[in-house]
């Protein structure tokens, strides 16, 4: 467990991206483009433009294509309370990333990449990041349904990693070793049956 006040990151082999690529094996690349702080669709007034997701998801997918997966598991930081959004505006920026996604040529032989949309784990109102989060409880538990609706509308796949993870509980929002190993275990096994 890190310190509350620790702002490095677990090492490499901890974190869900690299526990999905030792379960996959040889033949897949996971590459990890995971930003602290990053937003779906949201200018952060406090911590900076460069957190919004839509604004840097076009360069990312450029800059790895070609592209046979891209998930998407985003919408912890849109909880804040500084955007004042409702879920159901959080689902909708997140459809808009999966759209943008489905309309790149950033997949194999110029074709859009395949997307799985992952629901993130809920938060708790806790610790020192209980203000900032204030009200995002409630919210983050109505977010699976609504991005389960964006998945079946827009023809991806989907995960809910409330069913397979939780938070920390001394901050309710960062995920522990435990919930790394079993995020990456659960996107493996997404992968490997094939429900992408």
């Amino acid at each position: 467990m890190r310190h509350i006040s620790d702002r490095r990151r677990f090492d490499m082999a901890m974190r869900w991206p690299s526990v999905m690529a030792a379960a996959l094996g040889k033949g897949f690349e996971v590459i990890a483009e995971g930003h602290p702080g990053r937003t779906a669709v949201f200018d952060d007034p406090v911590e900076g433009k460069h957190k919004n997701g839509l604004r840097v998801l076009p360069a990312l997918l450029e800059s790895h294509r070609p592209i046979d997966l891209v998930i998407v598991m985003l919408g912890t930081n849109d909880l804040k309370a500084r955007f004042g959004v409702p879920a159901s505006d959080i689902a909708l920026g997140l459809e808009r990333l999966v759209r943008l996604i489905a309309q790149s040529d950033a997949g194999p032989d110029g074709t859009a990449p395949r997307v799985l949309l992952a629901a993130p784990v809920p938060v708790e109102e806790v610790g020192f990041l209980g203000d900032i989060f204030a009200g995002g409880a409630v919210k983050s538990r109505t977010l699976p349904a609504l991005l389960r609706a964006v998945a079946d509308r827009q023809g991806c796949g989907f995960v809910d990693l409330g069913t397979v993870a939780a938070v920390d509980p001394v901050d309710g929002i960062h995920l522990d070793a435990g919930a790394q190993a079993a995020i990456g275990k659960t996107m493996a096994g997404v992968v490997q049956r094939g429900l992408v």
